[in-house]
């Protein structure tokens, strides 16, 4: 079977049930494995001018690309015609994140044989669970799936144990910074098995755009700053846009030096085998005198206040 892959977290999937081999084709967005997605054609690619990186820019281009009707991605239809494949992974779960599902729909459409196009929809975790078998299905090997599922569900189980009966943290998972957003879908509950209570975040609902006084009003004790795709690297270049408002240190979690600086792109932005290490993260995060995991150390970066001395 011949796979393309317009989706870096289902990429991560067909990896994780040992199909790589398989893989034909990937979008430029995927990154992982890097030992796999290293020699692989690239299908598709962003219409956003190269070199933006304010998230404020970001987000304007992003809307007046909506308002205009336009794509924010193209994927190479001559490269996908080349390449035959009989299976093409995508979304329609967000026209923002990655290609989605009707555009990847219609190149497939136009092939001399067109190969089967599934949508790997995350709106919960759940929802994970099922894009696996939905993969492995198709690829003809459920039992694959099955066992790996079965793996993800005795680490979270452990995790569940292991802060059962601490006291929960009020978090807040900011999934943009300017203009800040909440986190949605999968993550909400990322942030429950961990020990956590996501204080504007909601399960299975997309992220939404709050206002900073709505921040204050929350009095969250921890910050975790997840701008979608973002690397641990770009978020703590991305600090200033949060120190600069002017009521922050008031807010508790500033008080207290609880602010982190996570690996958004891979452990939140993405659906994937990697969401169970983002639980486990969050977990050494929130609890860490229950709960550790070597991820603390190169996945996540304290960020105090320069004006404030970090507490407990």
């Amino acid at each position: 079977m011949r796979i393309v892959s317009l989706l870096p977290g289902a990429t991560e999937m067909v990896c994780a049930l040992g199909l790589e081999d398989h893989l034909v084709g990937i979008s430029h967005e995927c990154d992982f494995p890097p030992e796999v997605v290293a020699s692989l054609p690239r299908l598709t690619r962003s219409t956003l001018p190269e070199g933006l990186s304010d998230p404020a820019a970001i987000d304007a281009a992003v809307r007046e690309k909506a308002r205009r009707g336009e794509p924010l991605y193209m994927i190479d239809e001559e490269q996908l015609a080349a390449l035959e494949p009989d299976l093409v992974l995508t979304q329609a779960l967000c026209e923002v994140c990655a290609v989605p599902m009707g555009q990847a729909a219609r190149a497939s459409g136009q092939l001399r044989r067109p190969p089967r196009v599934i949508a790997v929809n995350t709106y919960r975790l759940e929802d994970l669970f099922e894009s696996l078998r939905q993969i492995a299905e198709a690829a003809g090997v459920p039992e694959r799936a099955e066992s790996r599922i079965r793996e993800w569900c005795h680490r979270l189980a452990w995790v569940e144990t292991a802060v059962a009966g601490a006291p929960r943290p009020r978090v807040l998972m900011l999934e943009w910074l300017d203009p800040p957003f909440s986190c949605g879908h999968w993550v909400p509950e990322m942030v429950t098995i961990a020990g956590g209570i996501e204080v504007m975040g909601r399960a299975g609902e997309p992220s939404r755009r709050i206002r900073w006084e709505e921040v204050e009003e929350a009095e969250p004790e921890v910050i975790a700053l997840i701008p979608c795709g973002y690397r641990l690297d770009e978020v703590i270049a991305a600090r200033p846009l949060i120190e600069r408002v002017p009521f922050w240190t008031r807010i508790p979690a500033v008080r207290r030096g609880h602010i982190y600086a996570l690996d958004a792109s891979a452990y939140f932005s993405r659906p994937g085998p990697r969401t169970i290490d983002g639980i486990e993260l969050l977990a050494a995060l929130f609890h860490p005198d229950r709960f550790h995991t070597p991820l603390v150390e190169r996945a996540a970066q304290r960020l105090s206040h320069p004006t404030l001395s970090p507490s407990r």
